[in-house]
């Protein structure tokens, strides 16, 4: 998609449609304004015929004569003093999503203009910003397994219109980065909702090696089993015991700032398919397990993101990736591994194999000797239970690197709601035979808690912080689906930790 800032008044630009807001309270603006004058009052017509009430995502368009445009998209944007960047994102959503299925080739959006979301530079950064990744939000297409499911899209060209207002650098900055992380957010779609035989650990290693190929920053490494045995890596490779498919374990490194700079170290659970192993899973829904994959393909998505913008920061990827199978050599309930750490792990139960990948993952980035770790899984049942499909869970053992993953969930539309780690918790994972038990041995109660206490044994004395995305990773449903998140959260982080 071509993004792009029009400058022009509204009467004087070309183009095959305006989009413009229309509020509850009939009271036209700006561009609406200006344009229902240029036009005989017709958008003041359509709302006296309550053709348009203004409801959030409401769209009507209406065909213009003798003009430089050639329609109006009128846009319901609800209420003019709660008009928030989740109504502005919703109204683009609806309005694009629309267009998308038409033969338009050029739009120009006039939902957020000085008038509306005023000229701060941050609120302009944040219009064009939301209009490419609401874009490629819209127009993802999973087309790999079902050719049918493409459509023909003939839009080329979404301008943000200033009606006359001077164009600023955070424009052309919020399109750039906006861009990147909706293309980024597509990927991590089509990784997600590939199946399991085509998206292996192989796959994923493929992935990030085209990535890499285009980026003299980032330098590639993929470990395989016989490299992470002789590290010790026993946790991770108990968990692929039973499969035929090859473990790997992805490490990427990106070099934007001073060889000096302490990296940031981002970790993704890659298990993509999740039987449950030797204590396996009901079948049914078990095909979601695909999805098991999707704190990996946020990684690996993420590693685009920071190349493609270039960010001043140093950052390393890494991504623990393989099945979770039973079979004649898989691990069995009661067995015990020793870790990377040193630290024995008692298997309790093999379903709860995310945290095991993740424990020598972890381990391995403290090598890096980063400023930050930080991981992202699919990891517990419970999770969903807690929080729905709403908010991702948030542990950490820093108070300020928890506050900047909160303010960049704000701050991206893509929340995460904080959960304690406690001694209390940590209790519920002592084991009478081994370091610690992959599950809980005291009580059943606070799965997501207990499983990051898990992790926290791996951090060392690191800032670490887990994102535990069971609930917001995929829709269920008649519209399943990867959702892509949260490239944008983490994305937003990376982001404002290269303007410090």
């Amino acid at each position: 998609m071509n993004f792009q800032i029009n400058t022009n008044k509204a009467t004087e630009v070309k183009a095959d449609c305006l989009i413009l807001p229309i509020f509850k309270d009939k009271k036209l603006r700006g561009a609406t304004k200006t344009i229902n004058t240029a036009n005989n009052k017709v958008i003041q017509d359509f709302q006296k015929n309550d053709d348009i009430q203004g409801k959030i995502g409401q769209t009507r368009i209406l065909p213009v004569l003798g003009k430089g445009y050639k329609r109006l998209m009128l846009v319901g944007c609800g209420e003019y003093d709660k008009y928030s960047e989740k109504n502005y994102k919703k109204a683009l959503m609806s309005s694009l999503a629309k267009l998308s299925s038409t033969s338009h080739k050029s739009v120009i959006s006039y939902l957020s203009t000085s008038d509306i979301c005023g000229k701060k530079s941050e609120s302009q950064y944040r219009s064009t910003r939301i209009l490419a990744e609401a874009w490629h939000q819209v127009s993802y297409q999973y087309t790999t397994t079902k050719k049918s499911n493409a459509k023909k899209i003939s839009l080329k060209k979404i301008l943000h219109g200033t009606n006359g207002q001077p164009r600023i650098a955070s424009m052309k900055k919020g399109f750039d980065e906006g861009d990147a992380i909706g293309k980024a957010t597509q990927k991590v779609r089509m990784l997600g909702d590939l199946p399991s035989n085509i998206c292996t650990p192989s796959y994923l290693a493929k992935e990030a090696r085209k990535i890499a190929s285009k980026h003299k920053s980032l330098t590639l490494n993929v470990m395989n089993e016989a490299q992470m045995r002789k590290l010790g890596m026993h946790s991770l490779l108990s968990v692929t015991a039973g499969a035929k498919e090859p473990a790997k374990l992805i490490i990427a490194e990106y070099k934007g700032s001073k060889k000096s700079d302490k990296p940031i170290a981002i970790v993704g659970k890659g298990i993509t398919f999740d039987t449950g192993g030797i204590s396996l899973k009901p079948s049914n829904s078990m095909d979601e397990m695909k999805y098991d994959m999707c704190g990996a393909a946020t990684t690996i998505g993420l590693i685009q993101v920071v190349a493609e913008l270039n960010l001043p920061i140093n950052a390393v990827f890494l991504v623990p990736a393989c099945e979770n199978v039973p079979s004649s050599t898989a691990t069995k309930p009661g067995d015990i591994v020793k870790s990377m750490s040193g630290q024995t792990i008692e298997i309790l139960n093999t379903d709860a194999e995310g945290r095991l990948i993740l424990a020598d993952a972890l381990t391995y980035a403290q090598r890096f000797k980063p400023k930050f770790i930080i991981d992202m899984a699919t990891l517990t049942g419970a999770c969903v239970v807690a929080l729905g499909a709403h908010h991702s869970g948030l542990m950490s053992n820093s108070d300020g690197l928890a506050k900047k993953i909160i303010d960049a969930g704000l701050a991206s539309g893509d929340a995460t709601w904080r959960l304690p780690l406690t001694e209390d918790y940590s209790n519920q994972i002592v084991s009478n035979f081994a370091d610690v038990a992959n599950i809980s041995t005291r009580g059943s109660g606070a799965g997501t808690i207990t499983a990051g206490c898990f992790l926290q044994k791996f951090v060392g004395d690191f800032d670490w912080a887990h994102i535990d995305i069971a609930g917001v990773a995929w829709l269920e449903g008649a519209n399943k689906g990867a959702t892509g998140r949260p490239v944008a959260l983490v994305s937003e982080f990376l982001i404002s930790e290269s303007s410090n």
